[in-house]
């Protein structure tokens, strides 16, 4: 399993809910949450999305850093 190592915090700090994110990503809550924990990967454009709509200031590089856990 490998875990979206910067997403996790930076939606804690910023109040971001998982289902904010699905409703952003137009998917179910369920596959939001699977994607933050590495689950499932982030396609490029839905990164991107997340990045525009939530975490301006961040580069696609910093929200798609991940590590093995």
């Amino acid at each position: 399993i490998f875990m979206y190592v910067s997403l996790k915090p930076k939606r804690a700090v910023c109040n971001v809910t998982v289902e904010q994110g699905a409703e952003a990503l137009g998917v179910h809550r369920n596959t939001a949450a699977a994607k933050i924990a590495g689950k499932k990967r982030f396609y490029i454009d839905e990164l991107q999305t997340i990045r525009d709509k939530f975490f301006p200031r961040s580069t696609l590089d910093e929200l798609a850093a991940r590590k093995g856990a």
